[in-house]
């Protein structure tokens, strides 16, 4: 940034904030993950602006399929989504990585949205569902033709949930069709490929940007999207008087 835009705009305050970062690939821990090299690039950017972040891969936790809170409750024995929803709503940013498999976001990827949505049916203390207030996005990898389509599934999923998701909030790169190099493959060409790098930038800073606006303001407005208000009568002006 030039010194007379630096002055015009200066440096936003994101410390306090703290990021979640899930990444959804099938390769456990302690296997190169070409999504969270690629996810890296986004951590980075945050932790340098003061924004607590963790990594987390969900294959590594035993999360049931289920869109109930605790599985236990439904048949299963165990259950990690518990403890993985806590750190879920203690983050002001939920960024996930997918890979892509046959042209869809991982099994786990689709997994994790799942268990968010059991959770989906509670209330904040504002009487809103219980994601409002909090700020999502996207980052896709692969080696076939894939990105917008799956960063529109999840975008979609996690702003019906209740996520707010600011403008941008998808990045990713994808090599050749077919077997090849991998982004952190030595030779990808991929930490390299400006379009990859610019959007995975913008990204991070909006997610930021809109992070900060939300806490600052203490929330998304309570107004007109109060479940607890509907329930107790109040339809916020509906437009058909008979629906009353």
């Amino acid at each position: 940034m030039s010194a007379s835009n630096a002055n015009k705009n200066p440096a936003p305050d994101f410390s306090g904030l703290s990021a979640l970062i899930l990444n959804c690939t099938l390769k456990p821990q302690g296997q190169t993950s070409n999504t969270e090299a690629l996810l890296r690039v986004a951590t980075a950017i945050m932790e340098k602006n003061g924004v607590t972040t963790e990594i987390v891969r969900p294959v590594d936790i035993d999360l049931p399929p289920g869109v109930y809170p605790d599985m236990t409750e439904h048949g299963f024995d165990s259950d990690g989504w518990p403890a993985l929803r806590a750190k879920v709503l203690a983050a002001d940013i939920l960024l996930l990585g997918t890979p892509i498999w046959l042209g869809e976001e991982s099994s786990v990827c689709r997994r994790v949205i799942e268990r968010l949505y059991g959770e989906s049916g509670k209330l904040n203390d504002k009487g809103q569902y219980i994601y409002y207030g909090r700020v999502a996005g996207c980052v896709v990898t692969g080696n076939e033709d894939g990105i917008k389509h799956c960063a529109m599934t999840c975008l979609y999923a996690l702003q019906h949930l209740g996520y707010t998701i600011p403008p941008q909030a998808d990045a990713g790169w994808i090599g050749a069709a077919g077997p090849g190099p991998s982004y952190a493959d030595e030779g990808s060409g991929g930490p390299e490929n400006d379009f990859t790098q610019r959007n995975t930038t913008f990204m991070t800073w909006n997610l930021m940007h809109m992070a900060r606006i939300l806490r600052d303001a203490g929330g998304f407005p309570a107004h007109g999207n109060q479940r607890s208000e509907w329930d107790a009568g109040c339809r916020f002006d509906h437009p058909n008087p008979d629906y009353r």
